[in-house]
């Protein structure tokens, strides 16, 4: 977490169901305010008893139509084996870094760092800086590292429309082609010298711990075949969680997690193993139909509300107020008017599909 980070979402799609956020606390809070939150529910749930800290899970496996879990004790290093009936995998997408390897990276004498690794802009005051990349990371330290450095590049493939009035300092450039020892050369042609490279490239999916028997394909931006975008179609009593893009991702792990204690419990059965293939197939020729790249089979964007109602008419939890998306929705144009001030507005919920928004004090 860097030193001035703040949640990209505003409060209302941050809360988990059935604690809300204390409501002093600022519409975007900063990651410090927002992790004491997550403390404070795991408190006032009692969970703490229910986890084993200072444990890796160094394996999962299927055998005998049952899942062998093994897990190592970083201290003692001690290792331990235990059976489950169902296996629910919530370590997210948001540790590995993606590294893009551009050609002639070992050649550049400057620093290079992901995001990942990020904490504060001071190192980078008076210096010619390139960010790579253009989500939410690259966008909001693109900008916070503008502020201090001489001149600040910024290379992406984004088709995304920022509105933003960005500052002299601040210069877009195309994708990286090659580095040389003082800078890089990009796709059009141009040359620019720099100190110091950030990628904002994103992360790998990335599951080392989870056996082949486990029925998984797994790729560096995929995991395949999963049936409402969390159950593993091969091996369905076992649960992915949290692998949605583009959507607001406390609300839809709270969504996940409500359905996976739902089929737990046998509250209601999943369709066929022909069914839920059946349903992953189609969901991947659509994709497949636009041009696009098998990455793109976790993202929700549009269909956002609608998977919630999926989830809802399926397992019989408590559907997510459409509230949750328009605010999303009214948020992301924000976003695209103005970088700058996106986080200046706060949203209060009226009801389950209606919103009010003001200019936070």
């Amino acid at each position: 977490m860097y030193k001035h980070l703040r949640t990209n979402l505003p409060k209302p799609t941050m809360e988990l169901r059935g604690f809300p956020i204390p409501r002093k606390v600022q519409s975007f809070p900063s990651w410090q305010v927002y992790y004491d939150y997550i403390k404070d529910y795991a408190e006032h749930f009692d969970l703490l008893k229910h986890i084993k800290f200072l444990h890796n899970v160094i394996s999962v496996k299927r055998i005998n139509n049952i899942w062998k879990v093994k897990h190592k004790h970083v201290i003692s290093e001690e290792e331990f084996e235990e059976e489950y009936d169902f296996v629910v995998v919530g370590t997210g997408h948001h540790s590995k870094p993606n590294m893009p390897n551009i050609p002639g990276e070992k050649l550049f004498k400057g620093t290079i760092i992901h995001s990942h690794d990020y904490r504060v802009p001071d190192g980078y005051k008076n210096r010619r800086v390139l960010v790579i990349g253009s989500g939410p990371s690259g966008m909001d330290i693109g900008l916070e590292v503008c502020d201090v450095s001489k001149r600040l590049l910024h290379s992406h493939h984004s088709v995304v429309n920022f509105r933003t009035p960005f500052p002299t300092q601040y210069v877009r450039k195309p994708d990286v082609k090659e580095f040389n020892e003082t800078g890089a050369f990009f796709v059009d042609g141009t040359f620019e010298e720099f100190d110091d490279v950030i990628y904002c490239t994103g992360y790998e999916y990335d599951y080392p711990f989870l056996d082949k028997s486990c029925g998984l394909e797994m790729a560096k931006q995929s995991v395949a075949p999963l049936y409402k975008y969390m159950v593993n179609i091969n091996q369905p009593t076992m649960v992915i969680m949290g692998l949605v893009v583009r959507a607001c991702l406390v609300v839809a792990l709270d969504a996940q997690a409500r359905y996976a204690t739902a089929l737990i419990k046998g509250n209601f059965t999943l369709p066929s193993h022909e069914d839920m293939t059946l349903d992953w197939q189609q969901r991947l020729n659509a994709l497949l139909s636009q041009g696009k790249p098998l990455s793109h089979i976790h993202f929700l964007g549009e269909k956002e509300d609608d998977y919630y109602a999926e989830l809802t008419k399926e397992s019989g939890i408590e559907r997510v107020p459409p509230v949750m998306f328009k605010i999303r929705t009214c948020d992301t144009e924000a976003k695209l008017e103005n970088l700058y001030t996106y986080r200046n507005y706060t949203y209060r919920v009226l009801d389950n599909e209606t919103f009010v928004r003001t200019v936070e004090e």
